[in-house]
């Protein structure tokens, strides 16, 4: 059955006219609702399980020294924003990737960005040592060398070809991920120990010093996203006519990169390599909401909401059972892009 797509709804002011889509309003109310819903059980659950109003009371009274307050605002609080923005920060990086190589299987996880930016955390751990600010410092630097060697690749008569950028992005992750083995192997055991325990990507012994660099970075890269987000849509309809528009096509692409590596090295040093979060959570909202255009803030609600889930599934395995949360969301994006593969329009 052939979707139909919302047609949003123009509401004038003057000289100035709102499009806006009842059903994508809908949507990310609903996504807002359950990733609330989540970070507030998140608080409840664990080791030790706490009432809502002791949840209340922790987080109203900050200088709390009960035992309450201290699992609060020191374990668990760091730890919900930690994953709530990298997720964040993941669906958003997904959704400009996506838009940028007009393909679904254009986000940073598959064309290399994320496994760039592991080699720098993992030649910083293997080299120097686990420092949290040092890591994240090397994340965000290789994650925007291996971006621009892409990008520079990927350039053909002066213009950036999608299916150009997908394929260089593929193969510079294959290589990357070639030397992160090669580093892990070379490293000393302790150094090496720790890089694979990174690579699996976690959200537990997480702090406020994890979780401030993805809620800074999203908090002031989102909005730029969404103010680009109208002529990031009119570039996908192709270079010539997007400049017939009035889009600077050139400038565009380059900042949404820039935005989109940001995002993905922040949320990958926090946490670590998390696959399928960027590559679904852009797809899964456009395809809720059947609107056309770039689901910046969609892709934010969605992708904070399956990060949630999945460190909620981690807690509660059968058989206390304790899985990273970057093996959970790889077995569950390997089986999503495998679907995706097989339909017959996968780009």
């Amino acid at each position: 059955m052939k979707r139909v797509a919302t047609i949003p709804r123009v509401y004038r002011l003057g000289s100035l006219s709102i499009g806006i889509a009842p059903r994508v309003l809908l949507i990310n109310a609903l996504l807002l609702f359950i990733a609330i819903i989540l970070a507030i059980s998140l608080l409840m659950l664990g080791r030790m399980s706490l009432s809502p109003s002791q949840v209340i009371d922790a987080l109203l009274t900050t200088q709390s020294s009960s035992t309450e307050g201290r699992i609060v605002w020191g374990i668990r609080l760091p730890r919900i924003l930690t994953g709530l923005f990298a997720g964040a920060a993941l669906g958003v990086s997904g959704a400009i990737f996506q838009s940028i190589s007009r393909n679904a299987l254009g986000s940073p996880d598959i064309i290399g960005f994320t496994t760039g930016s592991a080699t720098g955390a993992i030649s910083y751990i293997v080299l120097v040592g686990q420092h949290t600010l040092g890591i994240l410092l090397a994340t965000v630097t290789s994650g925007m060398l291996t971006a621009l060697v892409v990008y520079l690749l990927a350039r053909r008569q002066g213009q950036v070809d999608s299916y150009r950028l997908v394929l260089i992005g593929i193969g510079m992750g294959a290589t990357l991920s070639a030397l992160n083995g090669l580093l892990l192997v070379k490293g000393n055991l302790d150094s090496a120990v720790q890089a694979n325990m990174w690579l699996a990507g976690s959200l537990n012994a997480r702090y406020w010093i994890h979780a401030l660099p993805p809620l800074v970075g999203t908090l002031i890269l989102l909005p730029i996203a969404l103010c680009a987000a109208r002529a990031l849509s009119m570039v996908e309809m192709g270079d010539d006519v997007s400049r017939q528009l009035g889009v600077s096509v050139e400038r565009t692409r380059r900042s949404m990169i820039f935005c989109g590596v940001v995002l993905a090295a922040l949320a990958t040093g926090a946490i670590g390599p998390v696959a399928f979060i960027a590559l679904a959570a852009p797809q899964l909202v456009t395809r809720l909401t059947r609107t056309p255009g770039v689901p910046i803030l969609g892709a934010a609600f969605m992708g904070a909401v399956l990060l949630l889930t999945a460190d909620l599934m981690t807690q509660h395995l059968p058989g206390q059972l304790i899985l990273p949360i970057g093996r959970v969301t790889a077995i569950a994006g390997g089986a999503y892009l495998l679907w995706l593969l097989t339909r017959r329009h996968p780009c």
